[in-house]
């Protein structure tokens, strides 16, 4: 089953700081075991654009939909046997301390 990750921001981290190689340590792992397939970093909030088209016409605002001091600043999108799986490796990716992952099943269009 594929799962996407959404990687955001946290207000109240665990005190100890992330580091590149504690990401790169997870990435491995996920190539190794066969369950990351892609991911990303995200620009920051301030470079994103929100589009919508309301009564016919186009609106295109600066910035995230939502304004909150948590944002999504990467993905990922993984491949596991089950839900559990999935938690379990997500579980040490380090921005599960110093911020939050989401974890939602994709659900393909032709279901």
């Amino acid at each position: 089953m594929e799962y996407l990750l959404f990687i955001a921001t946290d207000q109240n981290p665990d005190a100890q700081s992330e580091t590149a190689d504690m990401i790169a340590k997870w990435l491995e792992e996920g190539e190794r075991r066969g369950i990351r397939k892609h991911g990303n970093r995200l620009r920051p909030a301030a470079d994103a654009k929100t589009v919508r088209v309301r009564r016919g016409e186009l609106l295109v605002t600066q910035g995230p939909f939502t304004k909150s001091k948590e944002q999504i600043v990467g993905y990922d999108i993984i491949d596991c046997s089950d839900l559990e799986q999935a938690i379990d490796y997500v579980s040490r990716h380090p921005m599960a301390r110093f911020g939050r992952i989401e974890i939602r099943q994709v659900w393909p269009v032709t279901e």
